[in-house]
């Protein structure tokens, strides 16, 4: 596994690879401490990348969104000292995998470094308010309950992400998504894009990506493409 760390505080760096390193064995590290760096080091071997927003070269989330740009499969995760709601949704409608307030404890960093590298989508409880989620109260439950299972988690080394039912019988899976994720796999399953989705449903773009990792979590399935026939499966049983 190969992992940028892009900070341009060396204590930050060495401290955040040091706890990576219980992810097992065999790990490359790649340090940037600035953004020519990061976009340096960022190659299409790199499993995960982990960027901070206040770096030399840094405007904004110019430089994250050029590595999604370049390198859409990257894992990306936000690690910053920052901790503005409308940020992190800003950062997770750009399409990284988790955000990461730099406050929070080793063990809740690796927990949720687990869950993003399992498909996951690590989302800080303090944005659940920001959410437009009253609709469906159950998904900001869901949240909350992978928050705290992050944090329960600490160092063990397997991870429960939003709405993980993998393995599950048909009617123990719709026992497990809410009302608004059946709705949402409705859309997908019409092929309806993001969009569209969050248009027909009144809700944001960022919102119906959460929706989409938590129903290719509880399906057991890796894309929009598995999660219809899966659902199609379901339908038939």
């Amino acid at each position: 596994m190969k992992i940028v760390i892009a900070d341009d505080h060396r204590l930050i760096v060495e401290a955040v690879v040091d706890k990576l390193s219980e992810l097992g064995n065999g790990i490359t590290f790649v340090q940037a401490m600035s953004v020519p760096e990061l976009l340096t080091s960022i190659t299409a071997d790199v499993d995960l990348a982990l960027i901070d927003l206040v770096m030399p070269g840094a405007q904004g989330l110019s430089h994250v969104l050029e590595v999604r740009r370049r390198y859409p499969d990257i894992r990306v995760i936000v690690l910053s000292g920052q901790e503005d709601p409308e940020l992190m949704r800003e950062a997770l409608e750009a399409g990284v995998m988790g955000f990461i307030p730099k406050a929070y404890s080793p063990a809740v960093m690796l927990s949720a470094v687990r869950l993003v590298l399992s498909g996951g989508i690590y989302v800080p409880p303090m944005m659940l308010a920001s959410l437009d989620l009253k609709p469906s109260r159950a998904t900001a439950a869901e949240v909350t309950h992978a928050h705290e299972q992050v944090h329960k988690e600490g160092e063990k080394n397997e991870t429960t992400g939003i709405g993980q039912a993998v393995g599950h019988s048909a009617p123990q899976l719709r026992s497990v998504l809410t009302e608004r994720q059946m709705n949402v796999l409705a859309l997908l399953s019409e092929g309806k894009p993001n969009k569209l989705i969050s248009r027909n449903l009144g809700i944001s773009e960022g919102t119906v990506k959460i929706h989409l990792a938590a129903i290719f979590r509880a399906l057991g399935v890796r894309n929009r493409t598995e999660a219809v026939i899966a659902a199609r499966s379901m339908e038939n049983h």
